[in-house]
């Protein structure tokens, strides 16, 4: 069960103000929303958060909110997405996409629906591994700006996936944020001893 956070309302508008401007919509890289019959409408709005690389071995890894996310929906499925970023004046469109994150997402989240716990869906982003995960929150709501991936969340990868880690199959946190840890470990430095 999904209990998602609500999009800042800024956010929101700017994504309805993109989606109403011809030349945001005719972006090259959105053949979809330009081909698309019919009213189009953002939803299931997430929270993209990054993952911070501490560098401290030991340290739990940190998250930043990098932005929030709509689903661009046409009809009954999703085919683009649109971001917004934080700038100084606040939440703006920041551009539309398409490919196969799109309907991984829409498909991690109707899994997550069907779950027995109550979840607050995310996104969280591993920018150096190429890999974007469903993180589903279990704790309280936090201010949402950072925070640290709890033992009771779930992270669900989106496809396609880094190698070695199954798409779209839930993790508990614990399982797979040191396997994704150990990736992001930078490498030892020539002539450091071997670890033992």
């Amino acid at each position: 069960m999904l209990r998602p956070s609500p999009a800042p309302a800024p956010a929101l508008r700017s994504v309805l103000a993109a989606l109403g401007s011809p030349t945001a919509v005719s972006a090259p890289r959105t053949p979809a929303l330009r081909a698309a019959q019919g009213p189009l409408s953002p939803e299931h709005p997430l929270p993209v958060h990054v993952l911070g690389v501490t560098g401290a071995p030991g340290l739990a890894p940190r998250t930043r909110l990098a932005g929030w996310r709509f689903l661009i929906r046409s009809g009954d499925r999703a085919i683009a997405a649109a971001d917004t970023m934080l700038t100084p004046d606040g939440w703006a469109f920041s551009h539309f996409f398409e490919g196969p994150y799109v309907s991984a997402t829409e498909r991690a989240l109707l899994q997550a629906e069907a779950l027995p716990v109550t979840y607050r869906p995310r996104l969280l982003s591993v920018p150096e591994l190429y890999m974007l995960t469903l993180w589903l929150q279990a704790g309280p709501e936090a201010d949402g700006t950072t925070v640290a991936p709890a033992a009771a969340d779930l992270m669900v990868p989106l496809a396609p996936a880094p190698p070695g880690i199954a798409a779209h199959r839930p993790y508990q946190v614990a399982d797979l944020l040191p396997v994704l840890s150990t990736r992001l470990a930078p490498p030892p430095l020539l002539g450091s001893p071997a670890p033992a």
